[in-house]
């Protein structure tokens, strides 16, 4: 063997010592938490609340990847073992009550651990805004979604109602029921909001990480999403219901119904990007470049 190829073939042995922990490590994770990572994925597929999961876990990939490696790490090997001890147990614990979303959390404490464990405290808060979009696309627990629907659901049918009563149409409110004359509206969970609230919260966090300076001007911005998303949604009642006494029954369902919703969230979409736009603006104001 030359010197040229000997060299060569030591290069390659200290590239592999060097990537080997890191290669282990990911195969030992994905062992650990395929099931989990498998049962994510479906529900982001299959369910419409959990929809929004396929845009932001791949957004917070690429966001991590795009702000890198901090210049100096401190590596917390001691504490970030600890926390992976805990994720772990944690795991297996939701594994043994078949709890999915302690399940799935357990598995982005781990990744967070691992952070720690190779690159320190400072670059996991380096890495926060990827994060934390990684756990708003992890879905609720479907009891924690139902007490958060039902309230969504009267409050769209109350406003929907409301603003019926105000362009003088008979109306009835019973429940989640608006009785229209000989026609009923039955407002869902599917139309509670609960869908274009959860983008919307998610939306607000990525925008306000991406442009916004201050905490508190990102605080603000999420805080907004919550009355927005109620405040429309119960306007997309209300034209449903108009639109049904008015015009034709048949334009409360169907292609037209769902063509109000991605309205409405276009809609929403542009009074967070105004809001956020007047945020940057008093930022520059009151901490000039």
């Amino acid at each position: 063997m030359s010197t040229a190829e000997f060299s060569l073939a030591t290069d390659r042995s200290i590239e592999w010592k060097s990537a080997a922990p890191y290669v282990l490590t990911g195969l030992a994770f994905l062992l650990l938490f395929w099931t989990p990572l498998e049962m994510l994925g479906r529900d982001w597929w299959n369910d419409p609340d959990a929809g929004h999961g396929l845009l932001l876990a791949p957004v917070a990939v690429y966001l991590a990847w795009k702000r890198g490696l901090i210049a100096t790490t401190t590596p917390r090997p001691k504490l970030g073992l600890s926390l992976l001890a805990a994720a772990v147990l944690l795991r297996w614990l939701s594994g043994v009550a078949v709890e999915w979303f302690t399940m799935r959390v357990s598995m982005l404490a781990a990744l967070v651990a691992l952070a720690i464990c190779w690159y320190g405290i400072r670059q996991v808060v380096h890495w926060w805004l990827p994060l934390v979009l990684l756990l708003l696309s992890i879905p609720l627990p479907a009891v924690v979604l139902g007490s958060i629907a039902t309230p969504l659901q009267f409050k769209a049918s109350q406003m929907g109602a409301a603003l019926l009563e105000w362009r003088h149409v008979e109306v009835f409110l019973a429940g989640n029921v608006i009785h229209l004359p000989g026609r009923s509206l039955f407002v869902t969970e599917a139309c509670s909001g609960l869908r274009s609230l959860a983008a919307l919260l998610s939306l607000g966090v990525l925008i306000g990480g991406l442009w916004l300076k201050l905490p508190i001007s990102r605080l603000l911005l999420v805080l907004l999403t919550i009355p927005v998303a109620m405040l429309l949604n119960g306007i997309r009642v209300f034209l449903t219901g108009f639109l049904v006494y008015y015009v034709d029954p048949a334009l409360g369902e169907g292609f037209m119904h769902v063509t109000e919703g991605w309205i409405i969230f276009v809609v929403a979409f542009a009074i967070l990007g105004a809001f956020a736009w007047l945020l940057d603006r008093a930022e520059r104001i009151w901490r000039p470049a």
